[in-house]
This record gives C-alpha cells, sequence and structure tokens, in this order.
C-alpha cells in the first residue's frame, strides 16, 4: 500500500494502537506500537487521509497566524519584540525586548529562555495552589509536549509545557489549578471539575481557548 503523503514514523513502547498527528507545521506522524508491522502506518494514512487532509489545512492558517506575528512572541499576553544580535549565544530578556542570537541558533537558545521562564512563573503559582488547597506536591518538570499542557501523577509530581507561556495569563493559571486540582482528585469527575470551578470560575472559558488555539502555541 502506498500513498503520496509525506509522514515519518515513530515507534513506541507505550503505544498500544496506531495513532497520526499533524503539528502546526503541517508535519505528520505516525506512531505504532513496538511490535506492529510498517506497513500498518502506510494503512492507517490511507485510511485517515480525509482527516489529515483537514488537520493540513488547519495547520497551514496556524503557519499564517504564526508568520503575522513578524519580529515578536507572545508572553502570557503580551508581546516580546526581539532584537537579534551578532555574537549573542544566550537570549536575556530587557523590558518588552528579548535579545536574541542571530542566525540559526536563535530558535533553540529563545526555547531555553521559554523553558527558564516557564518554571519562574509556574513554581509561585503552584505553590500558592497546593497552599490553598492544603496539599502538596513532589517536584516540578517543565517539559515540551507534543499533546499535554500539564499532568499530576499519583506521586504528586507536576509537569507543564513550557509552550504556556505563548498563551494568555487566565490560561496559564488555569492549567496550574487543574493538575493541583488532581493532588486532591485525580479522576476528571463531577467532583474534580467542582473543585477546580471553586479557586478558577471561568475555567470553561480558557479551556475553550486552548482547544481552539493551543496549536498556534509554538515558536
Amino acid at each position: 500500500m502506498t500513498t503520496d503523503l509525506p509522514y515519518r514514523v515513530r515507534r513506541s513502547d507505550r503505544a498500544h494502537r496506531v495513532r497520526v498527528s499533524v503539528d502546526a507545521r503541517g508535519e505528520v506522524e505516525v506512531v505504532l506500537p513496538r511490535r506492529s508491522p510498517e506497513r500498518a502506518a502506510a494503512a492507517a494514512i490511507v485510511e485517515l487521509r480525509p482527516w489529515i487532509d483537514r488537520r493540513l489545512a488547519e495547520a497551514s492558517v496556524v503557519r499564517e497566524q504564526i508568520a503575522a506575528r513578524g519580529d515578536a512572541l507572545p508572553y502570557l499576553g503580551g508581546e516580546l519584540v526581539l532584537r537579534r544580535e551578532p555574537g549573542r549565544s544566550r537570549v536575556h530578556r530587557r523590558g518588552d525586548e528579548l535579545l536574541v542570537p542571530a542566525g540559526e541558533r536563535a530558535d533553540a537558545a529563545i526555547e531555553r529562555w521559554y523553558r527558564r521562564a516557564a518554571e519562574r512563573e509556574i513554581a509561585p503559582r503552584l505553590d500558592a495552589a497546593v497552599a490553598a488547597l492544603g496539599t502538596r506536591y513532589a517536584k516540578l518538570t517543565i517539559r515540551n509536549q507534543r499533546t499535554r499542557w500539564g499532568s499530576c501523577s499519583s506521586t504528586g509530581a507536576m509537569s507543564f509545557n513550557w509552550r504556556l507561556l505563548l498563551a494568555p495569563e487566565g490560561v496559564l493559571d488555569y492549567v496550574v489549578w487543574h493538575e493541583a486540582c488532581h493532588l486532591r482528585v485525580m479522576d476528571h469527575s463531577t467532583g474534580f471539575w467542582s473543585l477546580v470551578e471553586r479557586y478558577c470560575p471561568d475555567y470553561e472559558d480558557h479551556r475553550r481557548w486552548l482547544r481552539r488555539h493551543g496549536t498556534t502555541l509554538v515558536l
């Protein structure tokens, strides 16, 4: 079975079924369980082609929105103007400016800066949330997940996506409260959402924003 659509294949020990994703750059990925035959990837592409084509069209719109930023990046609802400086290796913020390296290494350096900034922004919010909830967490990790904005393990390990800093501040606050509430209620029951609403009354607005605009949260 052949297809004219370019895609990459990734095998995963944790995958229990074949999954297909399309990212904001229009790149198609097929995740295969470790023992699945290679032909399962092509079969999934053929089966899901109408859905993939819709997602590719959406990704094209997202790329246009990203291109419209020009020399600026979003930061918690505001904007940081990029100033490219030859010879610079590390990103530094100066007011509403972000001083970044010139050339091909800029994106990697900017991502490292956002990761550091994410820990500075999230840690005090998480500390305040767990104090209000009367609980505690074990550790905080900043990640770059493809599909998850945050997670809370049964052991109290908290993880958040640095790309949340590209969203409005209220969205970041909602995700922090969401994961902090999982320290009290691990499922998504009515009781869980009632707890979230107690501390984040407009959480549904922020959930909708993430569903609509989450794919734009890339550099």
